[in-house]
């Protein structure tokens, strides 16, 4: 693959204008730059807030209809041109192949469904008590928004958050992880030829230590959506309370699953892994807490033993893979401090993936890991954010759900289960924002809300219809005819 060189949108035009030196981009398989992108500084960050500024008023006078079909025409273009954004995705990210086609059919899918949502209804009549008058109250784009996404879904994440933002009217500024923003920028490159006014879309790189507190602070933007790290998210909280900005933040998970006496463990055990080791564990919503009730805990661990000694590890492009590398190096070495932490801290390992030795020191590899422990392990209490799995034992449904709740975190979880009653009682007590039966804690459709509870969210839930009441606001009118 050759060196990417890309830049930024800003008032319609691409621009590699920047501060200081190219911000290179690394392939983490390899280590090898595959690509370049502007190092902006707070020059060019202002540039590109005061064009969404005039960009804002622009779209919200923009029929919904119009702007439904520059969504469905960017859809089409990301499915005619998806076999690339597989491999740039796989370059930058580390995804496996199938991850990273999987992502970019979901991205097309947000961008359709949305496009779609321009021809629904956008307000409603309501009654008047007053002798000839009617109100009625209309949903309308609230300005200029700043989205920050995370590096595990590179083009994922900036469609479920652009795509809402975009047909309810707001202009939006995009500011990419610095690990992988290649393949954002070719998402806003695509939103530009399927036809969106100049402004209406700007993208922003450069390192969060030299441009975050100039983005977030900057009061002409009326919301922040954020996806990312527990403590960015709680930070930026605190930053903006009280300044009227509008706060949306998906942060951290520690999912855990329930698996109950009477599972199916032919159905659990597939699920469990690919929620558990999917994307190299790099996900929200990854099963990294199992919960097994006693009669059947030593079958589910001698069956996920040999699961996770057969998954096979390796560079992303490579046939045959089920995981690809974690993001970088640093991330690598972050997973490896957790794990020996929690050995430290009385963990035991019960199965590990085999793992050749020149990935381990060639590429940023981790090796999938399961392992046993308790309550207080900080494996089953922090967020890892690797193909890492802890499991304890517990001896009832109630002892279950105490456990499930026993965190920081209410973003995902999931119960196994045949029983209609348990199934329910499980949905009722358990203090998480998604809930599935029988299903990964992963896995989420377009048109399904989706956020967490606790420190995993804010109040605001993504994806669905749900998605617009964030970037909307709502008019009330009263019309006197006589």
């Amino acid at each position: 693959m050759s060196i990417i060189v890309e830049s930024n949108l800003i008032a319609g035009r691409f621009t590699a204008d920047g501060a200081g030196d190219p911000i290179p981009v690394l392939n983490p398989a390899t280590g090898d730059v595959i690509g370049h992108v502007p190092a902006m500084g707070p020059a060019e960050v202002d540039a590109a807030v005061s064009a969404a500024v005039e960009g804002a008023r622009v779209w919200k006078k923009t029929g919904q209809l119009a702007r439904g079909r520059v969504l469905l025409d960017a859809a089409a273009l990301i499915r005619a041109e998806g076999d690339e954004l597989v491999e740039v995705i796989v370059a930058e990210m580390g995804k496996t192949r199938a991850e990273a086609t999987g992502e970019v059919g979901k991205t097309a899918e947000f961008f359709e469904y949305y496009g779609g949502v321009g021809r629904l209804p956008y307000g409603e009549l309501i009654p008047d008590g007053r002798p000839g008058t009617f109100a009625l109250q209309r949903h309308e784009p609230i300005g200029a928004v700043l989205l920050v996404t995370p590096w595990n879904d590179p083009l994922l994440t900036p469609a479920r958050k652009m795509a809402p933002a975009l047909i309810a009217g707001n202009a939006v500024v995009i500011k990419p992880a610095t690990e992988t923003p290649l393949v954002t920028l070719r998402l806003a490159d695509i939103l530009h030829r399927a036809g969106l006014p100049a402004g209406v879309l700007g993208t922003v790189t450069g390192r969060g230590s030299q441009i975050g507190d100039v983005l977030t602070t900057d009061p002409r933007f009326a919301a922040v959506s954020f996806t990312g790290s527990t403590e960015v998210g709680l930070a930026l909280q605190r930053k903006l309370g009280g300044t009227g900005v509008r706060v949306q933040t998906e942060m951290g998970g520690k999912n855990a699953a329930v698996v109950l006496a009477d599972a199916d463990l032919d159905l659990a055990v597939p699920i469990l892994m690919a929620g558990a080791f999917g994307q190299a564990g790099q996900r929200c919503t990854a099963t990294s807490r199992l919960i097994v009730e006693r009669p059947i805990a030593e079958e589910l661990t001698a069956r996920l033993t040999a699961a996770v000694q057969a998954l096979r590890v390796g560079p992303g492009g490579a046939d045959g893979v089920d995981l690809g590398p974690v993001v970088s190096l640093a991330q690598q070495r972050d997973i490896a401090a957790r794990v020996d932490a929690g050995l430290a801290g009385g963990a035991e390992v019960i199965a590990k993936t085999a793992v050749d030795v020149g990935l381990l020191t060639g590429g940023a590899f981790v090796e999938p890991i399961l392992l046993t422990v308790d309550a207080q392990n900080p494996l089953w209490r922090e967020e890892v954010f690797g193909p890492v799995l802890g499991i304890r034992v517990v001896d009832s449904i109630d002892e279950a759900i105490d456990a499930v709740n026993d965190s920081a975190y209410g973003l995902s979880s999931a119960v196994f289960t045949r029983s209609l009653e348990s199934a329910f009682r499980f949905i009722d007590d358990v203090d998480t924002g998604q809930v599935s039966v029988n299903q990964p804690t992963s896995g989420w459709d377009i048109h399904q809300p989706f956020g967490g509870f606790k420190e995993s969210g804010s109040a605001f839930k993504e994806q669905g219809l749900d998605a617009l009441h964030f970037y909307t606001r709502v008019k009330t009118v009263a019309v006197r005819t006589h």
